[in-house]
């Protein structure tokens, strides 16, 4: 493997990065959607088929969410999931963060609960 090529694994996103369109696109396909925010944000207004895992219980742990599909990671602005997705690629995830987050995801007119 060369030096350029060695670079830019290294420094390349082991995640992606989508937009509220793209999200629901996944979401439609069967692919879960984890909310990593606190728990006070997430009780101020949530996607419905959320599931909330917030980002520092995901450091220990990942029970529950399901390994054979992806997973779209989301937070208030798109800081904490970018971490999420990316600890979740790391343990073989197929892993998605939403740009933007939550602010995304109301300005795009989706539902909040």
């Amino acid at each position: 493997m060369g030096l350029i090529s060695s670079l830019k694994k290294a420094f390349s996103k082991p995640y992606t990065t989508v937009s509220v369109a793209e999200a629901k696109d996944l979401l439609s396909s069967g692919a879960a959607l984890i909310d990593v925010r606190s728990a006070q944000e997430w009780r101020s207004g949530r996607a419905p088929q959320a599931k909330h895992v917030p980002l520092d219980r995901l450091q220990t742990s990942t029970a529950g969410i399901n390994k054979n599909k992806p997973v779209i990671a989301v937070c208030a602005s798109g800081v904490r999931s970018a971490s999420a997705a990316r600890l979740l690629a790391a343990q073989g995830y197929q892993a998605y963060s939403l740009r933007g987050g939550m602010g995304a995801w109301r300005a795009a007119g989706e539902p909040v609960r």
